[in-house]
């Protein structure tokens, strides 16, 4: 079943992705509450919060994956309900979660267009699929793949988020959600998909991060957004935040303090 789709108030400054009044409840367990949040095109949207500060449930609503109770979301400035996944996906929203949901024992070409594979005269068209695969990781300068035909297990950590990027990108994604993607990864691999991260908003998509690591945030992002028990308490420009900032309202949901105070 497809989006359905109405139109929205007119915006001067219309952003990709806009919740309004967002909620979501498990049995007693309220998860979102009235959440509001704008995503631009073209920059990185950091989402911070303390564990069960319900980011997790917030990007699955966007996903696809949870319907709110109530709440609006609009995309591109026209209302949209998402009915599952496959809605998501076809407005432009993909999502790279922390397990990448990468297959093994299939090499990159193959899990670039697993579920999406391309055909010629009945038959997989490889060769145009790998043409594919290579110029989106060369357009993403993701340089350290020896070849899109080796196998995803013989890959580091960085170059799985890497593919798993590139694999949003192949599927013409507008905006990316990437859930902890330097969870579990050495320096330098950090760097090379922070570095991903921030081609990605430089190229014209919308990045959603969610990220425990605070000076991973302060690296990439363009903007924070803070969440403290299923709440959105404050969304602010990067130059307008810092750590301890982020930390008062995690922890208590307001902040008095000055940037660099």
């Amino acid at each position: 079943m497809s989006a359905d789709v109405a139109s929205a108030p007119d915006s001067t400054a219309t952003p990709l992705l806009r919740l309004r009044g967002v909620s979501k409840s498990f049995g007693p367990v309220q998860a979102l509450v009235d959440v509001d949040l704008d995503v631009p095109g073209g920059a990185v949207t950091a989402l911070a919060g303390d564990n069960g500060a319900g980011k997790s449930t917030l990007i699955k609503c966007v996903a696809g994956i949870h319907p709110p109770d109530s709440g609006e979301l609009f995309w591109e400035g026209q209302q949209a309900r998402l009915h599952g996944p496959a809605d998501a996906a076809a407005l432009g929203i993909q999502t790279v979660y922390q397990d990448l949901a990468l297959c093994d024992n299939l090499d990159i070409v193959q899990n670039m267009f697993l579920g999406r594979e391309r055909l010629r005269r009945g038959q997989l068209d490889d060769v145009s699929m790998e043409q594919a695969a290579a110029e989106t990781l060369k357009e993403l300068a993701v340089t350290t793949v020896r070849s899109v035909r080796q196998p995803v297990a013989s890959l580091s950590g960085g170059q799985r988020q890497s593919v798993a990027i590139a694999k949003a990108v192949l599927w013409e994604s507008k905006l990316v959600i990437m859930d902890e993607p330097t969870a579990a990864l050495g320096v330098a691999q950090t760097r090379m998909v922070l570095d991903l991260v921030r081609r990605l908003a430089e190229r014209g998509h919308g990045v959603l991060l969610i990220s425990h690591n605070m000076t991973d945030v302060f690296q990439v992002a363009d903007r924070v957004a803070v969440m403290r028990q299923g709440r959105m308490v404050d969304i602010r420009p990067i130059d307008q935040i810092d750590q301890r900032i982020v930390v008062d309202l995690m922890t208590t949901g307001t902040s008095d303090r000055e940037v660099g105070s």
